[in-house]
């Protein structure tokens, strides 16, 4: 029973504010969103930094919900995958992880290295070309989604990828948003 409180004691050395591991779809992803809003409006927080940390917390947990249909058909469940908002005096920092095929990696890898490459303006230029020169995958997205997190959050993404098995790693992403004018 000691592990309940050494969890306990690790989300408080982490400051972490929500973690949410289990199913994930548009329903859990409505839930995860009300609570945390709930948290950010409690907790008193400027309305400009409460609008880039729920942008940043939609389209990570997205990005789970879409990759939730790849794993179900490939025998893997779902509730494998992980969602945490970290509060510091500095910032916010929205943290996800969920198993991507070793197949999809260097792809990956590629476009969140090339992200992470450009300024604003570059981040600016590329969410416009995408918009304009890309047509919506079936799973929903036009890969606007790391460039939106970028843009909003003004800082580089983190990522890694450990592996979990011969055919998936775990694609942990963190994205952290600064509290301006925050002491």
């Amino acid at each position: 029973m000691n592990y309940i409180y050494d969890l306990h004691r690790n989300m408080l050395d982490a400051k972490l504010i929500l973690v949410y591991q289990g199913d994930f779809t548009q329903e859990t992803t409505k839930s995860i969103l009300a609570m945390a809003e709930r948290n950010l409006d409690s907790s008193g927080e400027e309305s400009g930094i409460k609008r880039k940390v729920f942008n940043v917390m939609v389209e990570a947990l997205q990005n789970i919900v879409k990759h939730s249909d790849e794993l179900i058909a490939s025998g893997m469940s779902s509730n494998t995958a992980i969602f945490l908002i970290g509060k510091e005096s500095n910032r916010y920092s929205i943290m996800s992880g969920n198993p991507i095929k070793k197949s999809n990696v260097a792809k990956l890898t590629e476009k969140l290295n090339q992200i992470n490459g450009l300024d604003k303006d570059g981040l600016k230029d590329l969410y416009k070309e995408i918009i304009k020169n890309t047509t919506i995958s079936e799973k929903g997205g036009a890969g606007l989604g790391f460039v939106d997190m970028a843009r909003k959050s003004g800082e580089k993404l983190e990522f890694s990828f450990p592996e979990m098995n011969s055919d998936y790693c775990f694609f942990c992403l963190k994205v952290n948003v600064p509290r301006e004018g925050a002491e």
